[in-house]
């Protein structure tokens, strides 16, 4: 099971790989979306390992068989969460196609779920 410290330096660690990865990304290098993928990555990973902790989910830390990409459940729900925070986060760039948003939130799933595979 995660200590909060560890899920809180996953979680930093998410935020900035998420916002390396959308100024790479991102037309014009916009503040506000760098920002709220980086904060969407941030709260995804933070909520997910909180909702495993306090249910006692050890089983969801099995790693697949791959050693290139040793997934877990674990792994991939910090994934998850973080694109349903950064759906909620886009939202409020008004104005934006949703293909944009869409492609900025998987951007920062992304990040979160191979630091998580990978970093902790």
């Amino acid at each position: 099971m995660l200590e909060w410290s560890e899920i809180l330096y996953g979680a930093a660690l998410s935020a900035i790989a998420a916002a390396l990865l959308l100024a790479i990304s991102v037309r014009g290098r916009r503040p506000a979306v760098i920002a709220l993928g980086a904060l969407a990555a941030l709260g995804g990973p933070v909520a997910w390992n909180a909702i495993l902790r306090a249910a006692h989910g050890n089983q969801f830390f099995t790693d697949a068989p791959v050693a290139v990409f040793p997934v877990s459940w674990q792994d991939t729900g910090s994934g998850v969460f973080t694109l349903a925070a950064a759906a909620l986060v886009f939202a409020l760039l008004g104005g934006e196609p949703a293909r944009r948003v869409t492609g900025y939130g998987l951007l920062a799933a992304l990040a979160a779920l191979l630091v998580d595979v990978y970093l902790y």
